[in-house]
């Protein structure tokens, strides 16, 4: 065989390998291609599943005062007995909300929520009307007495409510002061709860 000569059947194998090669360099920049458009098309249907909370809000005061109570050291029948000692502490909280969604959103309960050292402690806020009550039981309540808010209000597609609510716990003003956290949680009939936290200082009175 001349120098000049080359063998066909290593000239097809050769061409062969080469076409192989190349074959598998389009099936790997297939194989990417079709990944990245599954996972668009996965992250735009996940995206598309999700929506909005049903209601938003805004705490827009927060007022905090601290009642030392004491007891007239007489029972209803005017005998004497032991006086009792209580600390309180009155969470005021202005509140906004709003119903975003389709349909009425049916309220059902409030909670002011304080973290301290040893955990949370929650509180049922007061019925509108115990609002009311708790200035005639403290005439020199030193926070604005506006409109109470119902805990039983219903909120219409769009709708916007505002109100005060009050809530209060068993501390000292030690230890409200040491607290860590405060927030407030609306309970809605058949719908997630909604947490909101104050974006603006407490002011205490």
């Amino acid at each position: 065989m001349s120098l000049l000569q080359q063998d066909s059947t290593e000239l097809d194998d050769a061409a062969r390998g080469e076409e192989l090669t190349r074959g598998s360099g389009h099936l790997v920049i297939t194989t990417i291609i079709a990944a990245v458009v599954v996972t668009i098309v996965v992250a735009i249907y996940v995206l598309a599943g999700q929506k909005p909370p049903d209601a938003t809000g805004e705490i827009e005061q927060v007022w905090a005062h601290a009642q030392h109570s004491e007891s007239s050291g007489f029972d209803a029948n005017g005998s004497p007995m032991a006086k009792e000692e209580m600390d309180q502490v009155y969470v005021f909280a202005l509140v906004k909300l709003h119903n975003q969604s389709k349909d009425p959103l049916f309220m059902h309960n409030i909670m002011t929520n304080a973290t301290l050292d040893d955990g949370i402690h929650s509180s049922y806020a007061a019925t509108a009307g115990d609002y009311d009550r708790v200035f005639i039981a403290y005439p020199t309540m030193p926070v604005p007495h506006g409109p109470g808010l119902s805990l039983m209000a219903t909120i219409n597609p769009g709708q916007t409510v505002e109100g005060t609510i009050v809530s209060a716990f068993r501390l000292t003003k030690q230890q409200w002061d040491a607290r860590k956290n405060l927030s407030f949680t609306f309970a809605f009939q058949y719908k997630p709860n909604l947490t909101l936290t104050p974006k603006i200082a407490v002011i205490d009175r």
